[in-house]
């Protein structure tokens, strides 16, 4: 069952015995998993703020250039997904263009809000990254594990909200409504909303097991970025969820 990830699907890090590396300097380790994801964070995250500076400093974002860096970010990823051993090359350039993309939608939020609004971002901020403390703890210490019958509750939570926002998307462009209420800021809205960071917060545990079955496999060197690159993917998505559930509980 893969992770709700798709850059951390099982069969990524599940090594044959031709390539299996002893381990050593050539393979995967946690140290250096931690230290590849925490490059590609400084990068994100500093794009972001770099970004979010211009835009408040009065500089203008065209449509664009904000289509461009989506659809970018989006090529690169399925680019790294399926080749894992171009992470060490384009995962920096993904997380300094996702990270710029960022930097523009956490300036909409804010100013959507005026005064004060700075400071939802950095709930959001910090709320993720407290999330992602709390599930690794939870992982170390035995207290949440990734059996079957864990991971196929999550994915199919995951298959289940991934269809919801692409029959949103469908629906809204065909000009119906009947979907707003799970994307509004009425009490529906905020229960899907919980529901979605959950459903994300949880599928860090999935996360932390397969980079964990790598290392054990013995996943060569350039996995370690892959790994880096997987969890930027999934701590994105759950910072940009909990903005939204913050927005909603603001309007409320």
């Amino acid at each position: 069952m893969n992770s709700s990830n798709p850059a951390l699907r099982h069969d990524a890090f599940q090594i044959d015995e031709s390539s299996r590396v002893v381990a050593g300097s050539d393979s995967m380790t946690l140290i250096g998993t931690v230290i590849k994801t925490g490059i590609l964070l400084v990068l994100c995250i500093a794009a972001a703020a770099f970004t979010a500076r211009l835009v408040f400093g009065g500089a203008a974002i065209p449509t664009g250039g904000m289509t461009g860096l989506a659809i970018g970010t989006l090529v690169l990823s399925l680019v790294i997904g399926f080749v894992p051993r171009t992470a060490p090359f384009l995962a920096p350039v993904y997380a300094i263009a996702k990270g710029a993309l960022l930097g523009v939608i956490s300036w909409f939020y804010a100013v959507s809000f005026g005064h004060g609004g700075e400071l939802l971002v950095a709930q959001a901020f910090a709320l993720t990254f407290g999330i992602f403390l709390a599930m690794l703890l939870c992982y170390a210490t035995g207290l949440i594990r990734g059996g079957a019958l864990f991971r196929s509750v999550i994915i199919t939570a995951m298959i289940g909200i991934s269809l919801t926002y692409l029959a949103n998307f469908i629906c809204s462009m065909l000009g119906f409504t009947f979907m707003a209420p799970l994307f509004g800021a009425g009490w529906i809205g905020i229960g899907f909303s919980l529901l979605v960071v959950g459903v994300a917060s949880f599928s860090l545990i999935l996360d932390f097991q397969i980079v964990s079955n790598g290392i054990d496999n013995g996943a060569p060197k350039y996995m370690e970025w892959y790994a880096g690159f997987a969890m930027l993917v999934t701590l994105i998505w759950i910072y940009m969820e909990v903005l939204r559930l913050l927005s909603k509980l603001r309007s409320k």
